[in-house]
């Protein structure tokens, strides 16, 4: 998800951050990188909204260790000081209020009434006063290990890696210091992640506890985090504050309420060493959940993992994930934005289940998942259109997880959700997308003995509201769609959180339609065959919303999705207009971006615009196809002015999600080589610098988009199982798939940064002439081999009616 907010894209493209590459030189240009040579740099999307975080993460880790600074999202690049390091944070989520709990900050000076740290004021205790200034020079940002320098306090090195449920954190004084502290501050969080609650407890001289609750995203509920935090050698001295001030010597356990000064200091003698490593565990369960987990992972024979060993472990483990998948040729900064992407890819959704099993779920009831792993945050809106797909590809057993996951939100509280946050539902978004996620997830085998339930769970929140007392919204906007076919536009209709379907009621009825189209290939599979009936002809929905009679002034095209309010009428504005340049009705978009949201239709959809050739001139406007042909590099005039730029547009949008599909609206009407050219201009906006994701990375889903672009692969519309073929980015890919298998992708005339159009397929050593692979293709591995050329063959490859794909099963003529 995308959040509107007022900020503005720095030009800041430019910056390399060699140190901060784990790369070896095995991993030259023209070799297949081995499994311990993937280049990650981690401060890839740390500038310009891309909102991802420097810091340390195991894959899919619970727990994650970064600094944090002014930024809302955590941390940005260009923040002048460091607040702490936090000890949860999500991967490019949009919205405000999210991580950085139990903030660690270490210092010098003198702690006590009148010192450095002034015991007899709160205010002394304040992150925004004590943060630490730093310096880029040195810094390091590789998958599983961060590394900065604080050049306050006399100069202090901080260092943090994690596993999945523990994480670790050393903090390396100047020569010469007696005496260095920890600030453990747990009223305070990231800038806008507010603190409603805390308890903090020193256990004995080498462990602390604690609880926080917080209120979190777009609005959301509140949850708490528990966690234990030991370190590796005695603490000589410590105190607690709160809004009146410190206390030495105090041991509580003490508690404070919303936004009050609280946390803990502990004081170490570094005569007999000069670092201090502190290892914790994180829990949504309970603080024996937090105990659990440290044991787990972060003890060895009772006494805390050493730092290195931990970042062993750590940079173990990501680089068997990293290494599953393996590319030749480009350049080292082509390979570490590659790399960096499906590192991002891997961060989400997080682990929620404790070692021991337990999870808390949606009911706040605690549960266990036996031989198997809860996971949670779930931005459903961004991740059913890339990511789910990539995950399902890469890591299927993770896939089942999830769908298992899910399912069982669904059998916790009551309903499905759409943006799940830690154990409730955050009601962020609108639309259905719960329903292609879980659809595709069927499809691809993830569902396997678990159809009926999965069936029965759509069912319910396609052809149904869920009830008021139950907190997730669901598909509010279903009355007025199962009655008349589109949801209606009503900016009073009251929301369960910051976002409802009819405030935006003509994307949201785009969206169901699209969902209901996969919904009626699983519904028919399985033997549901009204259903199936039902859902083909509400997957046509999208005509409701098409108002043929809408012109656009400035290029004088007519036809466009309108919103419709209750009584049927098309919503006007003031004037009497309407202009689909405008946001009215459309979430984080336009009608002229939401247009292209029909791929269950795609032959209805160009009939609707005046036929094949009108819907390819369409889309050559929409795209400034001429401009990028000539300069791909124009795209940051047409295309992108900002990270939140969405409003009042008609170009494509790259930083949000509604259009990612929409490159491959080409492939679908026979002008596959405008694809790539599309393809290869986008790519220029992902760099191996702070501003290389473009927009939110939204949990991984700008970096799931960019493998599959690079790759030669993209998902097709929701439970039809297709992957549309396109020209790769790279002369060869291996992906290592279930059961040992391997799918390998060779284009040896690709060149990274250069267009090369498709002039033949073939598969497993037969010519292809369609545009698409099924997903039991690529389950059944084999080599892809695309032959291209510099020039496009504008009537060979996927040319034809016969290369192009029919609407997913189950949807009507």
């Amino acid at each position: 998800m995308t959040l509107l907010l007022p900020v503005h894209r720095r030009a800041f493209m430019g910056a390399l951050l060699a140190a901060a590459v784990c790369a070896s030189a095995s991993a030259a240009q023209g070799a297949v990188a081995p499994s311990g040579s993937t280049p990650v740099n981690t401060f890839i999307g740390t500038q310009d909204e891309g909102n991802t975080f420097p810091g340390a993460s195991a894959p899919f880790g619970m727990i994650q260790v970064s600094p944090t600074g002014e930024h809302y999202a955590g941390w940005r690049y260009s923040d002048a000081r460091i607040r702490g390091f936090g000890h949860s944070f999500l991967s490019g989520a949009g919205c405000w209020e999210q991580g950085g709990q139990l903030s660690v900050l270490p210092v010098t000076g003198r702690i006590g009434p009148g010192g450095d740290f002034d015991s007899s004021k709160a205010d002394g205790f304040n992150y925004k006063q004590y943060a630490a200034t730093y310096t880029h020079d040195g810094e390091v940002g590789q998958a599983g290990y961060y590394k900065v320098k604080l050049t306050s306090y006399g100069g202090i090195t901080a260092e943090a890696t994690a596993l999945t449920r523990a994480a670790a954190e050393r903090y390396t004084f100047a020569p010469g210091t007696a005496t260095g502290h920890l600030l453990l501050n747990v009223g305070q969080a990231n800038e806008r992640h507010s603190v409603v609650g805390s308890e903090v407890h020193v256990v004995d001289q080498r462990t602390v506890e604690g609880r926080i609750t917080t209120k979190s995203f777009c609005g959301g509920a509140q949850y708490t985090t528990w966690f234990r935090m030991v370190f590796d050698q005695p603490v000589a001295a410590h105190g607690i504050w709160d809004d009146r001030g410190g206390f030495p010597g105090v041991m509580g356990p003490s508690q404070q309420g919303e936004a009050r000064p609280h946390g803990v200091w502990v004081s170490f003698d570094l005569q007999n060493g000069k670092s201090v490593t502190a290892v914790s565990a994180i829990s949504h369960v309970d603080a024996e959940g937090a105990r659990a987990n440290l044991k787990a992972e972060g003890l060895a024979n009772g006494q805390p993992l050493t730092f290195d060993a931990m970042r062993a472990q750590a940079q173990t483990a990501w680089q068997k994930e990293l290494g599953s998948v393996r590319i030749e040729g480009g350049s080292n900064d082509d390979r570490t934005v590659f790399y960096t992407a499906l590192y991002h890819a891997l961060l989400q959704p997080l682990t929620g289940s404790d070692a021991d099993g337990r999870y808390r779920g949606y009911d706040n009831a605690i549960h266990t998942a036996k031989g198997w792993t809860y996971y949670e945050f779930f931005s459903l809106w961004d991740t059913y259109r890339a990511q789910n797909q990539l995950l399902a590809l890469l890591r299927p057993q993770r896939a089942r997880d999830i769908a298992q996951s899910v399912l069982k939100i669904r059998e916790e509280c009551g309903w499905l959700p759409r943006w799940g946050y830690a154990n409730f539902d955050s009601n962020v978004m609108t639309g259905d997308p719960v329903t292609p996620f879980l659809v595709d997830l069927w499809r691809f085998g993830a569902l396997k003995g678990r159809e009926k339930e999965a069936y029965a769970a759509l069912r319910e929140n396609a052809f149904g509201v869920p009830p008021h007392l139950v907190r997730p919204q669901g598909r509010a906007g279903n009355p007025s769609y199962l009655r008349q076919g589109f949801v209606q536009y009503d900016r009073t209709f009251v929301a369960k959180g910051m976002d409802v379907d009819p405030h935006h009621g003509a994307s949201a009825t785009l969206e169901y339609a699209l969902a209901d189209s996969a919904l009626a290939t699983m519904a028919k599979s399985l033997g549901h065959t009204q259903d199936a009936q039902a859902l083909s002809q509400r997957a046509l929905n999208w005509r409701k919303v098409w108002d043929a009679s809408v012109v656009d002034q400035p290029t004088g095209l007519r036809g466009f999705p309108r919103p419709r309010l209750l009584d049927a009428s098309w919503f006007a504005d003031l004037n009497g207009s309407y202009d689909p340049r405008g946001e009215r009705g459309f979430h984080e978009g336009t009608a002229w971006q939401y247009q292209w949201l029909v791929p269950q239709d795609v032959p209805g959809l160009a009939a609707a615009m005046g036929g094949a050739a009108a819907a390819l001139h369409r889309l050559d406007l929409f795209f400034d196809y001429d401009a990028i042909q000539a300069d791909p590099a124009a795209v940051r005039k047409s295309w992108v002015v900002g990270a939140y730029s969405y409003y009042s547009q008609f170009r494509y949008n790259p930083n949000n999600e509604p259009d990612l599909h929409t490159p491959w609206m080409y492939t679908l009407m026979g002008q596959p080589w405008k694809t790539t050219t599309v393809l290869r201009a986008a790519e220029t906006l992902f760099g191996n610098g702070p501003s290389g994701v473009t927009g939110n990375d939204d949990l991984g889903t700008m970096s799931a988009w960019y493998l599959f672009s690079a790759l030669g692969l993209y998902p097709d519309a929701p439970g039809s199982g297709r992957f549309l073929m396109h020209a790769p980015r790279f002369p060869r890919a291996e992906i290592d798939l279930a059961n040992g298998r391997t799918l390998r992708i060779e284009a040896p005339e690709a060149k990274p940064g250069e267009r090369r159009f498709v002039q033949g397929v073939s598969f497993a050593g037969r010519p292809l002439s369609r545009v698409w692979l099924d997903w039991e293709q690529l389950q059944a591995a084999g080599t892809l081999q695309y032959k291209l050329s510099a020039q496009p063959d504008t009537t060979g490859w996927g040319t034809h009616a016969r290369d192009l794909p029919r609407a997913p099963a189950g949807i009507a003529p």
